[in-house]
């Protein structure tokens, strides 16, 4: 016979809820695993090993399910027939399941048990499938509930931090106020269900190992915004003559105009008072669209589509930045940038620093680039330039777009800025009819 491991439930809280057929396969299977020793039945596996040991020496849960897989295939193979109890039941939230399940060298039994889902419920008062409520993980929240508009019931909230990170991963959704179910200890003496703001949702409670969190209903999310926007974009390019006609290249100076349009709301932002925020808001609605419609052009092409495209720069985000999402150290900004520059060579496939800024770019900000490109490659621009060009208008310029970098001014933004209030204070001049702008 194969290798065998028999995984039994046993059940949300006390052994009243554990099946006979649970109660029978750990009375016949003398080698016995407990997923973990933290749970009020627990004690109906008599000399059972547990892994708890892995929870606190593994830096992430999938070491934590990797480890326990891999001893269970040991003791298979050693025993024959192993048994694996683990809390609730074993085909709800339970990673390690789905992964001895998969395992090519052992032959697994999953008996059925009663979840912790049939209590909440039950006190709930819901039909799970009638009001359509999703499980999510309370780890995986911000990705295993993007998109969702609820109802949720978020398992796993064992601590405030996660709690903190639930509440801010869905920060943008939460425009109304929203009242959440607390459910913990469900089938124990000291259950407890409470209703809470979502406000105080990581710190009205103490969280424990049994804690869930029932989310009634959520605000359009981002994501579902941005799919409803990209169908309107479809639609525009399917029925809309001017739509139908572009293409990538006619759409270029629409990109260029509506990204400086962009660049003039900033400018006239203030951050303080909030005023400009509508334009901004604007302005940016009108350049997505223009992202959204080289991806629409781009999807029916066959190359990419908008998820490829937003899937693409997290990717990108979370490899350039090891500093958040890894364990790297960096001391300083400068060595942060430095960092950079040699990952996006290695990306791709660069000789130089140089190379990638585009050649297009306005004047002062293509020098801004190669000055700063330049620092980062551990070269002084200045020391490349000759003795007798010191007079030269453009070596005036390049000089003063380094003393701008040097104070933390944009140069392109400055003198875009400066002119702007010229051209305002003209305009002012002309609407007053004064002799001169003052």
């Amino acid at each position: 016979m194969r290798p065998r491991v028999v995984v039994v439930g046993l059940g949300p809280a006390t052994p009243d809820l554990v099946t006979t057929a649970t109660v029978a396969a750990i009375e016949r299977i003398s080698r016995r695993y407990l997923r973990t020793r933290r749970h009020p039945s627990a004690g109906i596996v008599p000399d059972a090993h547990d892994f708890d040991h892995l929870y606190t020496a593994a830096a992430t849960f999938d070491e934590v399910y990797d480890g326990i897989v891999e001893q269970l295939v040991e003791a298979a193979r050693e025993h024959g027939e192993v048994l694996y109890a683990v809390p609730g039941s074993p085909t709800v939230a339970e990673a390690a399941v789905e992964r001895v399940r998969a395992h090519p060298e052992v032959e697994v039994e999953v008996l059925p048990a009663v979840s912790f889902l049939d209590l909440a419920w039950s006190r709930l008062g819901l039909d799970p499938v009638d009001a359509g409520i999703r499980l999510v993980d309370a780890y995986r929240f911000d990705v295993d509930a993007a998109g969702e508009r609820g109802p949720l019931l978020v398992a796993q909230c064992d601590n405030r931090q996660v709690l903190s990170d639930i509440k801010l991963a869905i920060a943008d959704t939460v425009h109304q106020p929203l009242v959440v179910t607390v459910l913990q200890r469900l089938g124990l003496p000291d259950e407890h269900l409470a209703e809470v703001p979502w406000t105080e949702l990581d710190r009205s409670f103490e969280p424990d190992h049994l804690t869930s969190v029932f989310v009634p209903r959520l605000a359009a999310p981002i994501s579902g915004e941005v799919a409803a926007f990209a169908a309107v974009v479809r639609r525009l390019r399917a029925d809309c003559p001017w739509d139908r006609e572009q293409t990538h290249a006619s759409l270029r100076r629409h990109l260029l105009e509506e990204s400086y349009e962009v660049l003039e709301a900033l400018d006239h932002l203030d951050p303080d008072s909030g005023e400009g925020a509508d334009s901004l808001e604007e302005e940016l609605g009108d350049l997505l669209f223009q992202i959204v419609f080289h991806s629409t052009l781009a999807a029916e092409e066959g190359h990419f589509d908008l998820a490829d495209v937003a899937r693409g720069i997290r990717e990108k985000l979370v490899a350039r930045h090891p500093h958040v999402f890894g364990d790297v150290a960096v001391d300083s900004v400068e060595e942060l940038t430095a960092s950079w520059e040699q990952m996006k060579k290695a990306e791709k496939g660069r000789a130089s620093v140089m190379d990638g800024i585009p050649a297009t770019l306005p004047a002062l900000l293509y020098a801004l680039k190669v000055q700063k490109k330049a620092a980062t490659a551990g070269v002084d621009w200045r020391e490349l330039t000759e003795s007798d060009d010191a007079g030269d208008l453009a070596q005036q310029l390049l000089a003063l777009v380094g003393e701008a970098a040097a104070a933390g001014i944009d140069p392109e933004s400055a003198l875009r800025i400066a002119t702007e209030r010229i051209r305002d204070k003209v305009q002012a001049h002309e609407r007053s009819g004064a002799s001169s702008p003052g």
